[in-house]
């Protein structure tokens, strides 16, 4: 491959589920892969609707013991644990490495702006991040947001790890365990 990055060692996050009158801490759960091979699983917690999004993400990489094996991060979606906004820049910044956002579809960010303005607390400021980051824009199967690489690089690892279904194998791996987690069984599409 020559001078060229393969980002195949990943550490990819999803949320476990909650109901909606829930107010504290969420689960989440990352899973660490070499490959398509799975080599890890990190928990941690974000607030439900909260700010601590960004900061519990890059301290829960970068205590463990997968810090230096992982060259990317992999996000299901910008929010955890309802709005708590990941600011992407601010992961990439932290761990230095480059920060991969997918969703199986569009999100409707008309419907996500109304929400974080009229519902959550200091919505206006976590719909800046949203902006800033920009809009999801199709990559192969699924959509994606990118910081610190370009849209081939997204591309190539979208088309690595899509094995099993239109979302990447670690993004997968995380939500079923994301949802055993929180309801004592696996369920559903990412």
């Amino acid at each position: 491959m020559g001078g060229k990055r393969r980002l195949v060692n990943c550490i990819a996050f999803d949320d476990s589920p909650f109901s909606k009158e829930y107010h504290g801490p969420v689960q989440v759960v990352a899973t660490v892969y070499a490959g398509l091979r799975l080599d890890g699983v990190l928990i941690g917690s974000v607030e439900k609707d909260g700010y601590d999004a960004a900061t519990q993400l890059v301290e829960i990489v970068s205590k463990s013991r997968f810090h230096e094996h992982c060259n990317l991060i992999m996000l299901q979606g910008i929010c955890l644990a309802g709005f708590n906004v990941v600011d992407a820049k601010k992961v990439h910044k932290g761990l230095s490495r480059p920060v991969l956002v997918v969703s199986r579809k569009k999100p409707d960010y008309q419907s996500m702006r109304k929400a974080l303005f009229e519902k959550i607390p200091n919505g206006k400021e976590k719909w800046k991040i949203i902006e800033e980051l920009g809009p999801m824009e199709p990559c192969e199967s699924c959509f994606v947001q990118r910081v610190g690489l370009g849209r081939e690089e997204a591309r190539e690892v979208i088309n690595f790890f899509c094995i099993n279904g239109n979302i990447p194998e670690p993004l997968r791996t995380a939500h079923l365990i994301a949802g055993a987690i929180g309801t004592g069984h696996s369920k559903g599409r990412v």
